[in-house]
């Protein structure tokens, strides 16, 4: 994909003056996402939980890159909070061209110890909440023929013996994905990145097992998990209901 890579880093301003909401980016690829929006000039809104050391030290982090930014805590299992921190964003910018559907939840659990409770969570956090934030967002992307970029993952496509109900979850999130894009086409253009083994620092030594299976002989960066969020953030709009795996091959 010769246009990810021309775009990464090369100081294009594709999306000044847009406006970009991304869950869970006070911390990891959610902050990674945020800061390579705003490099490419949009103005960003990020939502946290628990996290708002993180999440203030991520604003200011995007305002030194001269675009407009704030931090919301909303719990994206409540849909009166979603409503609200949705109308709030927009009200502060003046409305928003793209959602960033990124906070997940992830944990290893062997499926015959899964609990109801434990199923239940990850589905409120990785499919329930996801759907909720795009339908609170629906009438205002409507308006500008928005965007939205959904994060799966790829136990969304492959199953994972000890994640069952994370891998279900995200292959929700997947169909999810493919659904909204058919039901709010033409105006909104739905797609979904879904990243293999990414890892960060120190942890890339302990899962390098992961590196020697993948054909492109590393794991990934979040790096390059942004460049596919950038790419359908600014590709022609007509892409839509697309899944794309962010994974070196691992997947194959």
């Amino acid at each position: 994909m010769p246009r990810i890579n021309s775009l990464v880093g090369s100081g294009v301003k594709l999306l000044e003056g847009k406006t970009a909401l991304v869950t869970g980016a006070a911390r990891r690829i959610g902050r990674e996402i945020a800061q390579e929006l705003a490099r490419a000039g949009a103005n960003v809104a990020i939502t946290y939980l628990r996290s708002k050391v993180e999440a203030e030290a991520t604003v200011e982090d995007l305002r030194a890159l001269g675009v407009r930014a704030l931090a919301a805590q909303v719990d994206l299992t409540s849909p009166e909070e979603i409503r609200a921190v949705v109308t709030a964003v927009t009200a502060e910018f003046g409305g928003l061209d793209l959602l960033v559907n990124n906070a997940g939840f992830f944990e290893s659990v062997v499926m015959e110890e899964i609990t109801p409770s434990q199923w239940d969570h990850m589905f409120a956090t990785n499919t329930r909440a996801p759907f909720l934030v795009a339908q609170a967002a629906h009438s205002s992307l409507k308006q500008v023929k928005g965007r939205i970029v959904n994060v799966g993952s790829l136990g969304g496509i492959h199953p994972w013996a000890t994640h069952a109900h994370y891998c279900t979850s995200k292959a929700a999130l997947h169909m999810l994905s493919q659904t909204m894009a058919k039901a709010w086409a033409p105006e909104i253009s739905v797609n979904c990145v879904a990243p293999g083994m990414i890892v960060q620092g120190e942890l890339d030594e302990a899962y390098q097992h992961f590196a020697e299976k993948t054909p492109m002989r590393r794991n990934g960066t979040a790096k390059d998990v942004t460049a596919a969020v950038l790419f359908f953030a600014t590709a022609p709009h007509f892409i839509t209901g697309q899944l794309l795996a962010v994974d070196g091959g691992l997947g194959l």
